[in-house]
């Protein structure tokens, strides 16, 4: 199973932390020989989405595989969620959100990350999104957003 996986290297500019970031995430190898893998959990910052078929290759200077294109949306779409308040807690709002059919990782108690699939409407998470956000309850960035998923 550990040769079916590697670790892709991503580095970018990631507009939450204002800064240069660097992130890795699994993959699955879909053929090494042409560079192409599948990307097996949700970013925490880069804007991909888990599922996406990317092309990485080894770099000298990284000394490890390093992203360089998605050469096939997945279709998910990946929505960052920061968390305002003391009182509110991370995995309620996570809760939330997989009722409405998003899957989501927690960074920390202040920020997650979800996965919105293909075969889910948007609308009634974004509806959510916005409403929270007017409440100041939470900011959200929609940095892979499937064209299925555009309004």
């Amino acid at each position: 199973m550990e040769d079916e996986n590697v670790k892709i290297l991503f580095r970018f500019f990631s507009n939450i932390l204002d800064e240069w970031t660097v992130e890795t995430m699994w993959a699955e190898i879909v053929d090494a020989e042409k560079g192409l893998y599948k990307l097996a959990n949700i970013p925490f910052y880069a804007s991909v989405s888990c599922d996406d078929i990317v092309y990485a290759e080894y770099d000298e200077d990284e000394e490890r595989l390093t992203y360089r294109k998605t050469v096939e949306h997945s279709g998910n779409s990946t929505i960052q969620v920061i968390v305002f308040g003391e009182n509110l807690v991370t995995n309620d709002l996570r809760n939330i959100f997989n009722s409405l059919g998003c899957v989501s990782e927690k960074f920390n108690e202040g920020y997650f990350v979800m996965e919105v699939p293909p075969s889910i409407d948007y609308k009634p998470i974004r509806e959510k999104l916005m409403e929270l956000e007017a409440k100041e309850m939470i900011s959200y960035a929609e940095p892979n957003l499937a064209k299925s998923h555009w309004y």
